[in-house]
């Protein structure tokens, strides 16, 4: 028997009151900047406008690994964007339409090019140093980037499925939460087999796929995402969490994750302006 209270979609949507839940404030069916801020701009070829989340880590892991091979150009000014409404003011709307960390600026170009969604800027970064992806032309090339817009893909079932409705949302459902549970184990289970044959997911060789994955997966089996390690048994994933392992540990993964942490108010905005060894690192 249908449930008589049960909700019934209207013809047409209308936004006439908040969704509820933890991001309630900063949801909105409209695009376009909320207020007026221009961005600060620094000294070094990059300007990072960011987060320290999943997907403002991969930015800053690859610039500190570049950095780590000795590339002086990868020099970067990492500049906090809180997501709780800092991407929604006009300079960073103006670099980002879709009001998503990370954005960037390539200043060495004129005038400076910018690049936006975290996949895309992984690519012309590494395109523009010839490092952690394969050239055009190399077969390598295709399994990079098809692991990397594997989690470009994935992701959202993980982030926006099923931690909002785990952890977010304003009560516990119990199909969404079942309906994506089922998916980021399925998820976690396509990166165990793959990782049972390989060391990194493309092989031998450690790249901006790597980075990308492991920016999410990765830190979720070792850190936990969302209080739901035991609920979703990740450590029983033994091949993601040795891949895992290796990589946490690298010194420009851990400088990496360190970047536009919100609570860190004040870490060293610029690059060469960090205590790394103050930090432990």
């Amino acid at each position: 028997m249908a449930d008589s209270n049960a909700w019934v979609p209207p013809k047409v949507w209308k936004w006439d009151m908040e969704s509820g839940g933890a991001w309630a404030g900063v949801n909105r069916p409209i695009a376009g900047p909320t207020h007026e801020k221009e961005l600060t701009v620094g000294n070094h070829p990059w300007q990072l406008y960011s987060q320290g989340t999943p997907n403002g880590v991969k930015v800053t892991i690859l610039l500190e690994e570049l950095l780590a091979m000795g590339e002086k150009g990868a020099e970067y000014d990492a500049w906090l964007i809180k997501i709780t409404g800092d991407q929604f003011g006009s300079g960073f709307v103006s670099i980002n339409p879709n009001s998503k960390i990370p954005a960037m600026l390539d200043m060495s170009t004129s005038p400076p090019t910018r690049i936006f969604e975290s996949g895309a800027i992984l690519v012309y970064v590494a395109d523009k140093f010839g490092a952690f992806i394969p050239p055009v032309g190399d077969p390598a090339r295709a399994e990079c980037l098809s692991w990397l817009m594997w989690q470009m893909g994935s992701t959202p079932y993980l982030g926006g499925g099923f931690g909002h409705f785990y952890t977010y949302a304003p009560e516990k459902l119990e199909y969404p939460i079942n309906r994506y549970a089922m998916e980021v184990k399925r998820q976690l289970d396509v990166l165990d087999q793959n990782l049972a044959e390989r060391q990194y997911l493309c092989g031998d060789d450690y790249n901006i796929a790597d980075m990308a994955v492991y920016a999410w997966y990765g830190q979720m089996v070792l850190t936990g995402f969302y209080d739901s390690m035991e609920f979703l048994e990740v450590p029983s994933y033994t091949n993601v969490v040795r891949w895992a392992s290796e990589i946490h540990q690298r010194p420009a993964v851990r400088r990496g994750r360190k970047v536009n942490r919100e609570s860190d108010t004040g870490l060293a905005e610029r690059h060469d302006e960090r205590d790394w060894e103050a930090l432990g690192l």
